[in-house]
């Protein structure tokens, strides 16, 4: 991954946060908004994040490695277990957890209900902060200080802070209530790093991310991607990628009328991947079916999910 400049300042505090909550809270929103940058990809489909995305920011004397989390769901496909596994990981790798719950609706509608309480109930014994996301749609806001007052007198929380990712409202607010929280120690990267996560990952992401833009419907969800082959000993960096469709009719979709619309997907997330790299981008797009994937626990790991990245 790039690396930005940031001042060279002795860290006294660092630890890894665990972002979590229910599918579309805006989990990766967040984090993209406290990094600075888009690394996690978003959507309005559910459960966009399958894996979890690290972030590394640092501030002064802190260093936060936030952990953007699958949404918690009750999952039906092998590929859902998987998701809701990573989740728990990240919990369990963390120092702290920021658990998102969303704004009610100005009309009452949204209210936090049992399965943000679930989330909050399961939480292991650990620092945890309970951040209210989206106020900015919310112009009651009594009905967010019910809620906010509801949940603080049900569970053990360490902070409760009304954020939105979307105007940066509550952002340092949060950062400061982390920061308190987190363990007294060096920092564990160095301070220009974005994210410890390997290209690959990202590449695979961002191809993704817009097949999730240009298809609608249930093909996004039955789709898998692998990096094949990353070259970057020339000038120009070559870069094969293989979509699996779960089935033989997203496949045809994905690659459209005479090939259309894998070329429409091949341009978008090429941009992107040259923007991240600095570098002119040869990204060559393979679509083949691989039917049942979701549902085959050994296609599964193959493909990079079950506890082990996909690069």
């Amino acid at each position: 991954m790039p690396k930005r400049s940031t001042p060279a300042l002795a860290v006294t505090r660092a630890g890894r946060v665990a972002i979590v909550g229910r599918p579309n809270v805006g989990k990766s929103t967040l984090l993209n908004a406290l990094v600075g940058e888009p690394i996690a990809i978003t959507s309005p489909h559910p459960q966009t994040t399958r894996e979890t995305v690290r972030g590394v920011l640092t501030v002064g004397d802190a260093q936060y490695v936030w952990l953007d989390s699958p949404g918690f769901h009750s999952p039906r496909t092998e590929l859902g277990k998987e998701m809701n596994k990573a989740a728990h990981r990240a919990i369990r790798d963390a120092d702290v957890a920021v658990v998102l719950v969303a704004a009610p609706a100005d009309d009452g509608r949204n209210q936090p209900g049992d399965a943000d309480r679930a989330i909050l109930a399961d939480l292991p014994a650990m620092p945890t902060v309970l951040a209210m996301t989206k106020i900015d749609r919310l112009k009651d806001k009594s009905r967010l200080l019910a809620s906010l007052q509801s949940l603080s007198e049900s569970f053990k929380l360490d902070a409760v802070v009304p954020i939105s990712a979307k105007t940066g409202d509550g952002l340092t607010a949060l950062l400061a209530e982390v920061r308190a929280l987190l363990p007294e120690q060096p920092n564990l990267f160095e301070p220009d790093t974005l994210s410890d996560q390997p290209t690959r990952f990202f590449v695979a992401e961002y191809v993704r991310e817009q097949i999730l833009k240009h298809v609608a419907q249930e093909v996004p969800h039955g789709v898998a991607v692998v990096v094949e082959r990353f070259d970057e000993s020339e000038q120009v960096i070559v870069i094969d990628v293989t979509v699996h469709a779960s089935r033989e009719g997203h496949k045809k979709i994905l690659v459209g009328a005479d090939g259309k619309m894998v070329k429409r997907i091949t341009a978008a997330a090429r941009t992107r991947i040259e923007r991240m790299l600095e570098r002119e981008v040869r990204l060559n797009v393979r679509v083949r079916a691989t039917r049942g994937w979701m549902d085959d626990v050994s296609r599964l790991r193959a493909l990079g999910y079950g506890g082990r990245s996909q690069v």
